[in-house]
């Protein structure tokens, strides 16, 4: 045996050691001046958003299924806003804090379904939560987006509560009524967009969702600086390129010996 080939095994396993522990850089030169706002989404996950025949096109895809999709694409549209999302029903939670990474985002609120967060509509709950989400985030706009399609029936905090601390914050809160005028209180999101400086709008079917969204895509942005978020670039490509190349090299070698010490 060649006195090179231990060194060469050697070699290839490292490279092969590398690959597998994924190595990895960051490139935070793109994301650390971001021009935009604190926007989080607070999106009605109650059983109600069950009910299929809002989207005109697919008459089988529930509220909540058609208001997934045209908010993926919402959030696709708002590369300088610093965004999260809160999920509620009988409670709010946050499914995705504060991020510049939309992409992270829009997985996360997918994995979200109907009846999560509880059966009911807590709209005090999910603005408070929608609060404590925008804490966390220096932007001077700060705005959430309100979702629903019921009656606030409840949680621990009143929708006049929450409007009272929005206020406070100086923070604009967009509502929007989806499916039948009917199924949810109008004049209480109506009550809330104006008393916080925001604006209300209705959405009685995919097409009109799709409308309001493209209108408060509108919004002006202001000056935040994002000092956390990174973009992360694999590395794994190169280490294995090279263990590929040394593997071939070594598989080669003594053919070509063999074929040069035929010519002999």
């Amino acid at each position: 045996m060649l006195s090179w080939e231990p060194w060469l095994k050697i070699l290839i396993y490292t490279f092969l050691v590398v690959a597998l522990a994924k190595p990895f850089v960051y490139d935070a030169a793109g994301n650390q001046h971001k021009k935009g706002r604190d926007l989080v989404l607070a999106i009605d996950a109650s059983g109600s958003m069950a009910q299929s025949g809002f989207d005109e096109k697919d008459r089988f895809k529930t509220k909540y299924e058609t208001t997934l999709d045209l908010s993926a694409d919402f959030i696709k549209h708002r590369f300088d806003d610093n965004m999260g999302v809160v999920v509620f029903g009988t409670f709010a939670y946050t499914a995705s804090p504060l991020t510049y990474d939309l992409e992270a985002m829009e997985s996360m609120l997918k994995m979200t379904t109907v009846g999560i967060a509880g059966e009911s509509t807590a709209i005090g709950d999910a603005l408070m939560q929608a609060m404590r989400t925008l804490s966390y985030g220096e932007a001077q706009s700060k705005a959430i987006i309100l979702l629903t399609d019921g009656y606030h029936n409840a949680g621990r905090s009143s929708p006049k509560a929450a409007v009272a601390k929005a206020k406070e914050k100086r923070i604009k809160i967009y509502t929007i009524g989806v499916g039948k005028s009917s199924d949810y209180d109008a004049a209480l999101l109506d009550t809330i967009a104006k008393e916080s400086g925001g604006k209300s709008y209705a959405a009685a079917s995919a097409a009109q969702l799709k409308e309001v969204y493209k209108e408060i895509d509108k919004l002006e942005p202001s000056p935040v600086r994002g000092e956390n978020y990174l973009n992360q670039r694999l590395l794994i490509f190169f280490p294995l390129m090279a263990a590929f190349l040394l593997l071939l090299g070594w598989v080669l070698y003594p053919k070509r010996s063999l074929l040069l010490g035929d010519g002999k």
